[in-house]
């Protein structure tokens, strides 16, 4: 199993959409390294929902359902969508602040690269960030 982190403006899509659909594709990345990432996602791998722009603040946890697939939103090859289900709120929510105050989460790509849309985490970093949650 993996471990990533996907960002959207709340503005957009935020967690109260993700969760009210229970289900739904992830689109519209039209970053390569993102997109790279998404490419990466097998099923079953767990995700962090991070709500950037407003709150910049993790809320909750989806799960990749199905493995990437065509964008259905472009007729460009390039570009590729992943399914999500809703696993959960978190209890807190973690933000970014409290990330960037602990030193062990420091390096992570949410702080060294905060445009990136869809990033990786390990497995320590994950489980850190869902402990720093309760």
């Amino acid at each position: 199993m993996n471990y990533w982190l996907v960002k959207s403006d709340p503005d957009s899509y935020g967690w109260p959409e993700m969760k009210k659909d229970k289900k739904t594709y992830w689109d519209g990345v039209r970053n390569y390294q993102a997109r790279n990432n998404m490419k990466e996602m097998k099923k079953g791998d767990r995700v962090l929902f991070y709500h950037s722009v407003q709150g910049k603040e993790i809320v909750g946890e989806v799960e990749v359902v199905k493995e990437s697939y065509q964008d259905p939103t472009t007729d460009d090859d390039r570009w590729v969508a992943v399914d999500f289900k809703v696993i959960g709120d978190l209890e807190n929510p973690v933000t970014l602040q409290q990330i960037k105050d602990t030193e062990s989460l420091s390096e992570i790509a949410l702080v060294r690269n905060s445009r990136l849309s869809v990033m990786p985490l390990d497995k320590k970093d994950y489980n850190t960030i869902i402990k720093m949650s309760k």
